[in-house]
């Protein structure tokens, strides 16, 4: 669906690109680093 809706591998806390690297290792990942540690 996110590759539908050209979402995939943008953040969706603040829109900024989610580095191959962090997709690679998870997939399905919806955040960024910085957005997943400001998180907790």
């Amino acid at each position: 669906v996110r590759i539908e809706n050209k979402t995939y591998g943008v953040c969706r806390v603040n829109g900024t690109l989610i580095p191959k690297e962090r997709l690679r290792l998870v997939a399905h990942a919806t955040m960024s680093i910085d957005a997943k540690n400001a998180q907790r």
